[in-house]
């Protein structure tokens, strides 16, 4: 399925045959109760409580006499470890152990059954506990009261060494949570003891709160309280020592009852019929190591025919709101919908109805999230269980006791990759399957196999070019931040089509106020993507149009005559050259296709100014990362492009089985030669429109296929509409191996009308034959008489040597002699061993013919 749950933790496998070994011993042992004993009927009542930092999982079960026992599961040592006994037959609401194992901490409340006498303390309905288990010592009463309570202890990031004071906090359902500070001692050496349990001093953290989340890897709390009837988003971030910060406030635009009262994140609970879920609004906050901070909501349902949900992407000031058609409208939802992280994706899915992958990164365009309804394969194969996201990609089935990771199934969507049959689907699954970024090589290989199968199946967007720009993107981006607010995601700006099965709303939303001014790691990044929002418009996205309008202004420069400062073109070429050889030292294999074996001057210069244009672009924006670290990321980032359009091509020699020899132009094209001239027709056009370089020797290979695979007429209109380049190395090559036949004298002199004065002059020298004398001898006269001033001569030349019948062509010849003679250094005849006097004679008479109109 789209979604791939890696097991880190079973109640079945991990726990249970742990609990029966134990109950083994202790029947072989005669011992009674006091341990860990389970009958076979009680394993029902195994359940996981909470899920620590550290990846350790609390779990409590109860015997046949109705006493509660607590245990843990080491996530590291994948051991099992019995903490406590309650003898009391009570029910746990929540539980939590400290990072040292200690203390535990626990609320407890009457078990539900009739005739049980009152096991709390009188007029208490729940019961806080404190406990010493280190040895398992005093039980301290934080709280009995009338309300249910939630524990949960802090996990700050600090050395491996104890800690001499604790943290504990304290969720009450009367909304306000307060934190406790517990100092410990230890005595008698091993011993741990609350060093000041008379009196532990408390403090408030937040009260008249509606909603709470809690997130165990960052220690942070975010919670919505109502103000005159308005949502506020708030979030606590807790540090090492016991000080506290109120990081942001953000308001909500969502509909929450002030009567209500929901905690996500604070263990399993059981006071809340799991039934009943879709029946109440789910919220929940996401971030990432990005700086992306997103909350998910969906309101109650309303219809069973489509159902609504929003993303707001805090990071991004909008929102999106979703309205999805439910795939099957003869099953009733009877669960509620789920919200899953999974890096830069979140995935929201109602099982058996819909599945969507929404892209939390780029959520500008619709199509780079993926949306699935009805009776897809993938929906049916989703998990019916309700899964609770806890932090980053781990996830927990409640009613399972299982612990998960959530990852993108990439092999999966490979496949669905090609298997889907719209444009829209494809589009976000090539995005989805390069973010997961496991082995890039293979992968891309798979892709390219991918597009030269489909290569004209797309009709909304260029496959290759597509490609060519997420690829690079993602081959650079994990290496520092803000990349994605520099660099190209896509080739596309913009997407019109209706995408089936849903539709959306998108608003601005007022963007969170941070309340501190000091930021570090996640805070960093998070108010940087808020800084950007809020002054960056238009947006940053590096693109070629200066690198065009330079290279085109150098060409021109070149073609007149002009040359720019040496020191800057040779920057440039010397840019090229470190492109190539960063290319080159990362692609160890041989290569099949004979790229990169000529100079290609125009290539090298539009390498070069790319990397001079994004270097000083990434050096603008890109604040506190080291010039050399930019330098090299423009290298990779330049040479990833290069390189996936040399696997494109490899790739499709490779499936053609093509040779060297298609290089020679006296052998008829096979239809394999046609197919790669396809591809790389497809990949001019990809490039050309963002103008991106083409590796050394591309327009070479290319135009010696497209005169191999085209007729002559065709061929012509390539050329003429600049498909194809006639490169120097190419005509070069065709005026050497087409022999002087009737058809191929017109492809030779078809092509050398097309090329430009100075390279149509040295081709012209490399063919023995009358057409191309006279475009010579044409040349030649046009040099001579550039300059000519009519000036009286001093002499007549010998007549005899060039005397003929037309007098104006004798006139002519002495005033060409006279040039020459006057300058031979200057004027020297390059060029004469091709050149057919007689058929120059014939040419001069009936050019002058036509021109006198006789």
């Amino acid at each position: 399925m789209a979604l791939r749950l890696v097991s880190d933790f079973d109640l079945g496998k991990d726990v249970l045959p742990w609990l029966r070994a134990q109950r083994a011993a202790l029947v072989a042992a005669g011992a009674g109760g006091g341990g860990p004993g389970v009958l076979e009927n009680n394993y029902e009542s195994l359940r996981v409580l909470n899920v620590e930092r550290n990846g350790n999982i609390i779990y409590t079960y109860k015997d046949d006499k109705g006493n509660v026992f607590f245990g843990l599961y080491d996530y590291q040592t994948k051991q099992n470890e019995h903490l406590y006994t309650f003898e009391k037959d009570l029910q746990v609401v929540s539980c939590s152990v400290n990072r040292e194992r200690t203390l535990l901490a626990t609320s407890l409340v009457q078990a539900a059954k009739e005739g049980r006498r009152n096991e709390l303390q009188p007029g208490s309905r729940c019961l806080t506990l404190l406990v010493e288990i280190h040895p398992i010592n005093n039980v301290k009463v934080l709280k009995a009261v009338d309300s249910y309570i939630w524990v949960q202890f802090l996990y700050p990031h600090v050395e491996s060494h104890p800690l001499p004071e604790n943290h504990l906090l304290l969720i009450s359902e009367e909304k306000y949570i307060e934190q406790l500070h517990i100092q410990v001692t230890r005595e008698d050496g091993n011993r741990v003891v609350i060093k000041n349990s008379g009196h532990l001093p408390r403090e408030r953290v937040a009260e008249d709160f509606v909603w709470a989340q809690w997130d165990m890897s960052e220690q942070r709390l975010y919670y919505i309280d109502l103000k005159k009837s308005k949502s506020v988003l708030k979030c606590i971030q807790f540090y090492a020592d016991e000080h506290f910060s109120l990081m942001f406030e953000a308001p909500l635009d969502v509909s929450l009852s002030d009567s209500g009262f929901k905690l996500v994140n604070f263990g399993y609970d059981d006071l809340q019929d799991q039934e009943k879920l879709s029946k109440h609004p789910t919220l929940c906050v996401f971030t990432n190591h990005t700086g992306s901070l997103c909350v998910c909501y969906c309101p109650n349902f309303d219809s069973w025919e489509q159902i609504t949900y929003s993303v707001l992407y805090f990071h991004k000031g909008h929102s999106k709101t979703f309205t999805a058609t439910l795939g099957r409208v003869d099953s009733r939802v009877t669960k509620g919908i789920t919200f899953l992280s999974l890096d830069y994706y979140v995935a929201v899915y109602l099982p058996g109805h819909f599945f969507h992958l929404l892209n939390i990164q780029h959520p500008d365009l619709i199509c780079h999230s993926l949306f699935l309804t009805g009776n897809s394969e993938v929906i049916d194969m989703l998990p019916h269980s309700p899964l609770q996201s806890l932090s980053g990609p781990l996830v927990l089935d409640w009613c399972s006791g299982k612990l998960y990771r959530a990852l993108l199934n990439q092999s999966y969507l490979l496949e669905f990759l090609w298997n889907t049959r719209l444009d829209c689907e494809k589009l976000a699954l090539l995005h989805c399957v390069l973010s997961c970024g496991r082995d890039p090589r293979r992968l891309e290989a798979k892709i390219i196999q991918w597009i030269s199968e489909n290569i004209s199946a797309c009709h909304s967007f260029d496959l290759i070019q597509e490609f060519i720009i997420a690829s690079s993107y993602w081959s650079i981006y994990p290496e520092t931040s803000n990349m994605d607010k520099l660099l190209p995601y896509s080739s596309l700006l913009t997407w019109d089509t209706e995408i089936p099965g849903i539709t959306l709303v998108t608003e601005e939303i007022p963007l969170p106020l941070m309340k501190v001014h000091s930021f570090k790691g996640y805070w960093e990044k998070l108010n940087s993507n808020l800084e950007y929002v809020k002054y960056s418009k238009p947006h940053l996205h590096y693109n070629n149009s200066v690198v065009r309008r330079e290279w085109h202004s150098l060409i021109s420069e070149e073609k007149k005559g002009k040359r720019r400062s040496t020191v800057y073109v040779r920057n440039i070429l010397d840019n090229a050259i470190k492109v190539i050889s960063n290319l080159e030292a990362r692609n160890l294999e041989p290569r099949l296709t004979p790229l990169f074996q000529e100079e290609d001057n125009h290539q090298r210069l539009l390498m070069g100014l790319m990397v001079s244009e994004l270097k000083d672009h990434l050096l603008r924006h890109l604040q506190g990362v080291e010039k050399k670290k930019i330098e090299q990321l423009v290298l990779d980032y330049v040479s990833k492009l290069l390189d996936l359009i040399c696997q494109i091509l490899e790739a499709s020699w490779r499936k053609h089985n093509l040779h060297p020899w298609v290089l020679h132009f006296n052998r008829r094209a096979s239809a394999a030669e046609f197919a790669v001239f396809h591809i790389m027709t497809r990949i001019l056009e990809a490039t050309n429109s963002l103008f991106l370089p083409l590796p050394p020797g591309f327009h070479t290979l290319h135009t010696i296929l497209g005169v191999h695979c085209l007729p002559l007429h065709n061929l012509l209109h390539y050329i003429d509409n600049g498909v194809l380049l006639l490169t120097e190395t190419a005509v070069t090559r065709l005026m050497k191996d087409l022999d002087n036949t009737e058809k191929n004298e017109k492809v030779k002199f078809s092509i050398i009308v097309r090329l430009p004065p100075l390279t149509g002059q040295k081709i012209c020298r490399l063919w023995d034959h009358p057409v191309s004398s006279n475009i010579i001898s044409r040349n030649h006269v046009k040099r001579l008489l550039q300059n000519y001033n009519k000036q009286p001569r001093s002499s007549m030349m010998d007549k005899s040597s060039f005397s003929v019948e037309f007098l104006p062509l004798n006139y002519f010849i002495e005033i060409l002699t006279d040039i020459e003679s006057s300058n031979p250094a200057l004027y020297a005849f390059e060029g004469h061993d091709n050149v057919d006097a007689k058929f120059v004679e014939e040419a001069a008479l009936k050019h002058t013919t036509m021109l006198l109109g006789l």
